[in-house]
């Protein structure tokens, strides 16, 4: 992070959005409803944090690396 005020404080905020936006809304300008909106972005929140594989986890989503490495960490602890 650099200081105040620079674009790098706002990149992995900034980063998320832009992926919340391009999934959930696929080109359209917005939703229906403020209850739709809420839908759509819990949906999208859990299939995020679950299921959706990410690059810095070797390709494995956050539920499966966190799995891993707990099943590893109770391996060496035991």
């Amino acid at each position: 992070m650099d200081r105040i005020g620079s674009s790098a404080d706002n990149a992995m905020p900034e980063s998320f959005n832009a992926s919340l936006k391009r999934e959930t809304l696929q080109g359209a300008r917005g939703w229906d409803s403020a209850e739709v909106c809420r839908r759509e972005v819990f949906r999208w929140v859990t299939r995020y944090n679950t299921r959706r594989r990410h690059s810095a986890l070797d390709y494995r989503s956050p539920l499966a690396f966190k799995t891993a490495t707990t099943a590893a960490t109770v391996g060496l602890v035991a």
